[in-house]
């Protein structure tokens, strides 16, 4: 089951660039329904665990003549609420990339372009089992592989369909990215070749906890996803990286960033705590800097797409603090955190693109009034800021309440630092919700330019699966156990 979440998108892709030039923009519903097929799989794997606390495992041989190395997957608590929100996302952007593709291929490439299509799809379909399998691998070579994978769809996808200055960018972000991937394939060949594991499982690193080796894997395992999520003094490429990606595809880049989050409570909070343990205040201390300074980076901002870009920066931190708290309340709720700000900012991202595409405006103080022709994305975008502002009943709330709760244990159990910091990290919030709110306001409200009378809303097919995502949002934001059931599973196993 799990293989063929990894495979068929690949399949799909090989299909997508020998079929798109045939069917056009309408490639996108081959990649829908993939993706679709996918998430049913992913739902009975999550009715299966539920009914059973079991997790599901696969394992293949890889090879054997010289380090013995296996590949795998596993559906545990952890990977598989991980998997699914990342499914639904993908799902969502394949339908809504078919009309912002159209606009922004046809201003590339011209209007007989139909192969470009195929491109962008195979493309696409290749970053999703990059992600996927980042969420499901057992294995620390293949995690790496699959990292790899999802950046090098990356790099072309701003190269090919990127904005200002696309070529010289998407180098910039590979650069970067691909710096935080070799720190990282640093801290797992020392951990799969010590002589404790012999290993490079990531079941097996829980032999290394403690001991002197165990701290030189988590610090280049931590300072390599540290660059990739860019916390403060490695985020110079995210605003440009994002921003000027297609913002169709910038919409599902989100969880690449928090990606880090869910790989530090995977390898580090699950298996090494111990060795981990040491990182944990500079660590909650470097997310709480990057939460006031990508705060107010975002606030500077007057481009809708490299605002909601800067933001990203700020709500990636909160993840961090979380599970550098290294308690249960904080570790699962900075994951919770992280789920809800994909479906967030990937409403925003997508209302970014529909207003690019419907009034060619990216900036800011030239927009206003837009609610009475576009009242659909004038509530998704409203939607999307409640959800980053952490406001109930939608699930940014329940994330953020569990993982100040996690810091505040902290706080009690040790010392008044860790209190300072959640006082701090909830007074910050407050400007989540400035730098979201204030520009719907600019752009949705006051008096309509006379340029924009002619503005139309969006078609469904944009706006639709958006909508679907702000459901999901509202429904485990009043049922949050159907994710603290499965993350509450993941930790009655941590060594």
């Amino acid at each position: 089951m799990l293989l063929q979440v990894i495979v068929l998108p690949i399949v799909a892709a090989i299909v997508s660039a020998f079929a798109g030039k045939k069917l056009g923009k309408r490639v996108g519903w081959l990649a829908f329904a993939v993706l679709a097929y996918t998430i049913l799989l992913l739902l009975i794997g999550c009715f299966n665990f539920w009914s059973a606390q079991t997790s599901i495992t696969e394992e293949y041989g890889w090879t054997t003549s010289v380090l013995n190395l296996k590949f795998g997957f596993i559906a545990d608590g952890l990977s598989l609420p991980f998997a699914l929100i990342i499914g639904f996302v993908l799902a969502a952007s394949a339908v809504y990339s078919m009309r912002y593709m159209e606009n922004r291929i046809e201003q590339l490439y011209g209007k007989d372009a139909k192969g470009m299509y195929s491109v962008y799809y195979a493309i696409y379909l290749l970053f999703a089992t990059g992600l996927m399998g980042i969420a499901l691998s057992t294995n620390l070579i293949e995690l790496y592989i699959f990292v790899e994978l999802v950046l090098v769809p990356s790099y072309f996808m701003i190269d090919l369909f990127g904005y200002v200055d696309r070529h010289r960018i998407a180098i910039m972000y590979f650069i970067w990215n691909h710096i935080g991937a070799a720190l990282f394939l640093i801290g797992i060949v020392i951990a799969g070749t010590a002589s404790a594991t012999g290993s490079f499982e990531i079941s097996d690193l829980n032999k290394l906890n403690g001991s002197s080796i165990g701290f030189w894997i988590c610090l280049f395992i931590t300072v390599g996803w540290l660059v990739k999520m860019a916390v403060f003094g490695f985020h110079v490429w995210l605003p440009y990286g994002h921003g000027e990606k297609p913002t169709s595809f910038a919409a599902v880049v989100a969880p690449v960033v928090g990606a880090g989050g869910y790989v530090m409570t995977r390898l580090l909070y699950g298996q090494m705590s111990g060795s981990f343990q040491v990182f944990s205040l500079p660590l909650m201390v470097l997310a709480l800097i990057t939460i006031v300074y990508g705060a107010f980076l975002t606030m500077g901002q007057d481009d809708i797409k490299r605002l909601y870009a800067c933001s990203t920066i700020g709500q990636t931190a909160y993840t961090l603090i979380g599970v550098a708290s290294l308690t249960t309340l904080g570790a699962m709720g900075g994951i919770f955190y992280f789920l809800s700000h994909i479906l967030g900012k990937c409403i925003l991202f997508s209302v970014a693109g529909i207003l690019l595409t419907q009034t060619g405006l990216r900036n800011v103080k030239e927009m206003g009034g837009l609610a009475r022709k576009m009242p659909i994305t004038a509530t998704l975008c409203i939607v999307g800021s409640m959800i980053l502002s952490a406001m109930p009943p939608l699930s940014g709330f329940q994330g953020e309440w569990m993982l100040f709760s996690g810091v505040f244990q902290k706080g009690i159990d040790s010392s008044g630092i860790y209190i300072a910091i959640a006082v701090i990290g909830i007074l910050a919030t407050f400007l989540t919700t400035v730098y979201t709110f204030w520009p719907a306001v600019r752009i949705f409200f006051g008096p309509l330019s006379a340029s924009l009378e002619d503005v139309k809303e969006a078609p469904l097919s944009m706006t639709a699966p958006l909508l679907v995502l702000a459901i999901i949002s509202l429904i485990i934001g009043i049922f949050p156990d159907l994710i603290t059931h499965f993350l509450n599973a993941f930790h009655a196993f941590v060594p």
